[in-house]
């Protein structure tokens, strides 16, 4: 982007343009990473809370029944069997840095009942195929950063990334079973003996020593519900009379979800016994961190868009492309979006900041926001997984992954045209 920087600009004659963007956009990308660090603090201290407290555990056993149907050739209580529902309750939950760990004790597990050693079986490509358009409920990255840019509704993008990833990992269960149907049966091995039992359990403890709170602190907490629930009832009294299933309305609730989702995590966490206060700052110390290591990937990506957009490059990539991509609702500059996000996940986040901070009430932002809070980084997981157990003939895990980033991109472009206009 760089290069292409300066040689457009050497015709276009905007060299200072782009010198000047470089040096303005790698200070807005330290600038907008700082200002990151106390979101990303507080709402890894909250889903830390969350964690501790077993609300993982709970989705992990909504999801068994599912999951056995999923993967037939897996035993029930094989250990590969509770990691993959831990992976996936823990990116339900936006968890990150805990989908990883427990990915890979996933894959190591399933290559346990692989037949062909260094072949991905129909199950790891199900498994990753499924990992990466895994439904997120709460993309809390993609909040933080419209919040941040002070978007009118920074949690607006909810339920359209809900949609669109669902669509995403539809479309991906079903590539992988009809690609898995026309290759090899992905025949596995007997699980040893004494592997199945009560693997869930062993792979779900709780790192929190958990103090449940006594009867009257059981009856403050419900009272404040209670009276929470009042309130509620009150604003829709009150507002009755302006109420209609419209835009606005949806967006003035969304105003509510952020602080609802605090209180209902710390509730949620103080019921179970979870030290709260200790909770939340280990998980301060992890936003902190995560919010540190971002920094230089921003200001490459920053100085890189700044440069590429200064020099006219963007404009004459959007004046070729909008004829194309305005047939389907989408903007021209968002198509770089679709283009990255599965190259990289840093390079993606960055580019999406970077729209954000520039008009965070656009559509353009609305939308580049739904597809980073409902896609994932494909390369970049199945590199990982696939290389932490040695896998070299990937089969149809990548086609199958690739199918369900295109159908995420075009669900986002289409929930989001229905959203917003």
């Amino acid at each position: 982007m760089i290069l292409i920087a300066t040689v457009t600009a050497a015709y276009t004659g905007r060299m200072a343009e782009v010198t000047r963007a470089s040096f303005d956009s790698a200070k807005s990308a330290v600038t907008l990473a700082i200002g990151l660090i106390g979101p990303m603090a507080l709402w890894l201290g909250i889903m830390r809370v969350a964690e501790d407290g077993g609300m993982m555990r709970a989705i992990a056993r909504a999801l068994r029944p599912l999951m056995i149907r999923l993967f037939p050739e897996v035993p029930a209580e094989h250990p590969a069997m509770a990691a993959m529902i831990m992976n996936m309750a823990a990116n339900t939950l936006g968890l990150g840095n805990a989908a990883t760990p427990m990915g890979i004790k996933a894959m190591q597990e399933l290559e346990k009942l692989s037949a062909e050693k260094g072949t991905a079986t129909n199950a790891m490509c199900l498994f990753l195929a499924i990992n990466t358009s895994s439904v997120t409920i709460l993309p809390l990255g993609v909040i933080t950063v419209r919040a941040a840019a002070n978007a009118a509704h920074p949690a607006a993008i909810l339920v359209p990334s809900i949609i669109a990833t669902c669509c995403s990992t539809l479309v991906a269960v079903m590539a992988a079973k009809f690609m898995a149907s026309r290759g090899s049966t992905g025949i596995v091995v007997p699980p040893p003996a004494g592997s199945s039992g009560n693997a869930e359990t062993a792979a779900c403890e709780s790192r929190a020593d958990l103090c449940r709170p006594g009867l009257a602190g059981r009856i403050f907490v419900w009272s404040l519900v209670l009276i929470f629930g009042g309130g509620i009832i009150y604003q829709f009294l009150r507002h009755l009379h302006s109420l209609s299933w419209s835009t606005a309305v949806i967006n003035e609730v969304s105003t509510w979800l952020i602080p609802v989702l605090i209180s209902f995590f710390l509730i949620y966490g103080y019921l179970r016994g979870v030290k709260l206060y200790e909770s939340v700052t280990e998980g301060a110390k992890e936003g902190f961190l995560t919010a540190i290591k971002i920094v230089p990937f921003m200001v490459a990506i920053f100085v890189a868009i700044g440069m590429f957009r200064a020099s006219g490059a963007m404009d004459i990539i959007i004046k070729i492309f909008s004829p194309v991509t305005q047939l389907i609702g989408m903007p021209a500059e968002a198509l770089s979006m679709a283009l990255l996000r599965p190259l990289s996940g840093s390079g993606a986040f960055g580019l999406m900041a970077e729209i954000v901070k520039r008009d965070p009430n656009s559509f353009l932002s609305f939308l580049v926001s739904t597809m980073q809070g409902s896609t994932e980084t494909t390369f970049y997981v199945l590199a990982v997984y696939f290389g932490s157990v040695g896998i070299r003939r990937t089969r149809h895990a990548l086609p199958a992954a690739l199918c369900a980033d295109a159908a995420g991109m075009l669900a986002a472009v289409l929930i989001c045209n229905l959203w917003v206009r």
